[in-house]
């Protein structure tokens, strides 16, 4: 098995030293401990690692934390800490402690003491946000970028078509290639070893099932929730409607709604959301959903090779989602808040566009088409960014074509190897 360089190294390492906590956060299997484990490596750290998946170990941590936190030196790498939330005011202690003896000389500068990963931010988040406001710094890590698989320098995905015009392509050999990437998906451990695809999604959503989700929901309600995820996942790229989904699966929208925040705040789906400013009062409040790996979508919708994927009717919507979880990556992976940037428009006059980019005020409409010649049609709403509040940027469509191609003075056909 061979490390394959994640991005989000450099802030990672930027971030040590600054702050007595790092949390990282992301989907099971994306790479926290690995990563964690390589730049120890990488600078001779000396970082002790405990896991609380470890029952043990779990136990001791929330019967007494104060004792747990004693028997292990720092630097230390806690994973999976959410299985023992307890230990956050206990951290607390110690990091303000640490802040007093730097205040009155006795320490001379910040050292990083504890690194936190989780796969489950929703039973903590609120937690780590009073117990360690401003002490902890906070990175999400999903799967492997197209750039990482392809050893590229990766930056910030912003359709200045100056900007785009320098970046050094990834490569596609074919469309069918391109698809053959999307159903692999992006967890590492599928690059690094040669495991089936398929029965890795199959233990990947029974480890979740396990680990993750059924001291969340009842025991009975388990093929329920495969059944909700399932349907969730064949909605890739459209908007989220409660009652639908719901009475597809035999539950009602309460439900619908807790097992959709679920997905959210374990990193199995991204929710898109729409664009809205006081100029925009006839904009759709729903968000969209993106599964953050098109692999597992792809198991969970029922394809079980690349080559009937790409000529379904899942291929466009499949497609979509491969392109925003690009462009998601480009941001997380730079340490930004992805929710701070990306957004989708639609009006009640059905008015839609695929995603808008607003970066340093400037917002960037952008379009995404399978096909290699998407023509004017794809930038008939472009227009409506002009009402918008903030700058109007160059508008792009995202599609299988060869070359950057203008369509007219501000907008492009830009090929998706640019991302």
């Amino acid at each position: 098995m061979k490390y394959i360089s994640r991005t989000i190294e450099e802030k990672l390492i930027s971030m040590i030293d600054k702050y007595q906590v790092i949390m990282i956060t992301g989907p099971r299997q994306v790479g926290k401990s690995t990563l964690l484990s390589f730049i120890a490596r990488k600078f001779n750290f000396n970082i002790n690692r405990v896991s609380l998946d470890d029952l043990i170990l779990r136990n001791q941590a929330v019967e007494d934390p104060e004792l747990f936190l004693r028997t292990h030196e720092t630097p230390l790498i806690i994973d999976e800490f959410q299985k023992a939330p307890e230990l956050l005011s206990y951290i607390k202690m110690i990091v303000d402690d640490d802040n007093e003896k730097i205040v009155f000389g006795e320490k001379e500068k910040v050292k990083t003491l504890y690194f936190l990963t989780g796969s489950q931010i929703f039973e903590t988040m609120e937690e780590v946000s009073e117990s360690l406001a401003g002490r902890v710094g906070i990175l999400d890590l999903y799967g492997l970028s197209e750039r990482e698989l392809e050893g590229l320098k990766s930056d910030l995905f912003v359709p200045n078509i100056v900007d785009i015009k320098k970046r050094v392509r990834t490569k596609y050999n074919s469309t069918l290639d391109l698809y053959k990437k999307i159903y692999k998906g992006s967890y590492p451990e599928l690059y690094t070893s040669d495991k089936d695809v398929e029965q890795y999604y199959s233990d990947y959503l029974r480890t979740f099932i396990e680990k993750d989700i059924r001291k969340l929901i009842n025991i009975k309600d388990e093929y329920k929730f495969i059944k909700f995820v399932s349907s969730i996942a064949a909605r890739t790229g459209q908007e989220f409607v409660a009652s639908q989904v719901a009475s597809q699966v035999g539950i009602d929208d309460k439900t619908a709604n807790s097992w959709i925040s679920i997905l959210k705040n374990t990193g199995i789906i991204y929710l898109l959301q729409p664009y809205m400013n006081n100029t925009v009062g006839r904009a759709v409040k729903r968000e969209k959903i993106y599964f953050t790996d098109t692999g597992l979508a792809c198991y969970l919708a029922g394809y079980v090779d690349y080559i009937t994927l790409e000529k379904s009717a899942y291929s466009g919507a499949i497609f979509e989602t491969y392109i925003v979880d690009e462009i998601i990556k480009s941001f997380v992976n730079q340490g930004k808040d992805a929710r701070k940037h990306l957004y989708y428009y639609r009006d009640n006059n059905q008015k839609e566009i695929d995603l808008l980019i607003n970066y340093n005020n400037v917002i960037y409409p952008v379009e995404i088409k399978k096909s290699a010649n998407s023509g004017k049609d794809a930038i008939k709403n472009f227009s409506v960014v002009n009402s918008f509040e903030g700058q109007p940027g160059n508008g792009i469509v995202l599609c299988m074509t060869k070359e950057i191609i203008a369509l007219d003075d501000n907008n492009y056909m830009v090929p998706i190897e640019y991302i």
